[in-house]
């Protein structure tokens, strides 16, 4: 099988489902801006062709490159797992006439008032949402959601210019810093916890599902330097208290017209246990989370992937064996990481539990927090139990500590 493969180089878990598709014999023909001589070796070994464009964010002369360097060949299957390239490779499917979802229904997923109009009208409970495009619109809205309130932009990712707001105040703040966003949404904030539920789908036939919980919520992590935020894959999506957004996602999945591929999305369970839609994607979970669920299900998603891409099937899976959590470490200080405390005290009680520790070296430059989630390095635990696992991953946040200056 001939697949075509929109940025296999970047971002770096690309790489993962490129060598996936290599691995279960696919042809994969790659499309990037990374120059031929930068793609790292193990994308090379598994590409049969590569065509290196000027830039991944011009779509237009993108599909134009793609269609002149096809000259009329047809792939089987077109397919990326970045969301900007969404659009892009539903257009080829297109213009190909392959297998695979539409622009129609890839935009249902990308934007984010759309996607929530679907989903309402499949019966199940949303946040309320406005569009808005100007700042006149933007406070007509307000008035009418109430705060306290989330803005963000329509077509996002990985909560990257998201903002919760309180007050008119906060919200002014927000609207300003947000000036370069041509379209955002002023949402009804909801208070509960936050989880995701993830899937692997044939033709929108869920064939592997996954609950993963955030601890704190994104947008408080997002905002408190001081905390190693926690990402938690359960061991089981048959727990009781998990059932209503269990149940939400497997309802989304027709809602939105889901295909072929991986789904991430994120809900909410409310004080009264009410299941509540945050939002979907038809791509794979950032934060390294694919790693995250390869620990707690002794399994390679990746390959998993390519395999329901290109046979529409996937090998029987044993049920998940571990509880996994990832837990993020930030470096207390600035310039170059200098330390790290407590990791040796913490492997020598619990070496049994460890499945991966992948900090920054000494030496390194730290990361920008506020830019990513993956901040100075992270370690993963996984216990059989739920509860232990968490403690395992709670012992890490508060016991070790980076340093940089």
């Amino acid at each position: 099988m001939d697949v075509l493969f929109l940025s296999p180089n970047y971002p770096p878990e690309m790489q993962q489902f490129a060598r996936g598709l290599g691995q279960v014999g696919a042809r994969v023909h790659g499309v990037g801006d990374t120059p031929v001589h930068e793609l790292t070796p193990p994308v090379r070994r598994h590409l049969a062709s590569y065509l290196h464009v000027p830039a991944m964010g011009d779509l237009a002369d993108v599909r134009d490159r793609v269609l002149s360097w096809l000259r009329g060949r047809r792939p089987d299957r077109v397919e990326t797992l970045w969301e900007p390239m969404m659009l892009l490779a539903a257009r080829l499917r297109e213009d190909l006439d392959l297998p695979g979802m539409r622009t129609d229904t890839v935009r249902g997923f990308r934007d984010k008032p759309l996607m929530r109009e679907r989903i309402a009208a499949a019966g199940l409970r949303i946040p309320k949402t406005v569009r808005v495009a100007t700042l006149a619109e933007a406070r007509a809205a307000i008035r009418e959601v109430g705060f306290p309130a989330i803005l963000k932009p329509v077509d996002g990712a990985g909560g990257a210019d998201t903002h919760r707001t309180a007050d008119m105040p906060s919200f002014e703040a927000a609207l300003a810093s947000m000036r370069h966003v041509p379209e955002a949404t002023v949402e009804e904030f909801i208070e509960g916890e936050e989880f995701t539920y993830e899937t692997l789908c044939v033709e929108g036939r869920i064939l592997y599902e996954s609950v993963c919980a955030y601890s704190p919520a994104v947008l408080v992590a997002r905002r408190n330097e001081w905390i190693s935020p926690i990402i938690h894959a359960l061991r089981s999506t048959e727990r009781p208290d998990l059932a209503g957004g269990v149940a939400l996602g497997r309802s989304a999945i027709p809602a939105l017209g889901m295909g072929t591929g991986i789904s991430h999305m994120e809900w909410f369970r409310n004080p009264d246990g009410t299941a509540i839609f945050g939002e979907m994607a038809c791509r794979p979970p950032g934060a390294n989370m694919v790693d995250l669920m390869n620990y707690a299900d002794d399994r390679d998603l990746y390959v998993d992937w390519a395999t329901a891409v290109t046979t529409g099937t996937l090998p029987a899976r044993r049920p998940r064996p571990w509880s996994s959590a990832i837990i993020f470490k930030r470096a207390q200080g600035s310039g170059h990481i200098r330390a790290v405390e407590g990791l040796e005290a913490f492997v020598s009680r619990h070496r049994r539990w460890i499945a991966r520790v992948d900090l920054l070296p000494i030496g390194a430059k730290r990361r920008d927090w506020t830019q990513t989630f993956l901040a100075d390095g992270n370690l993963v635990v996984r216990h059989p139990e739920d509860g232990a696992c968490m403690e395992l991953a709670r012992e890490a946040a508060e016991t070790i500590q980076v340093y940089a200056s």
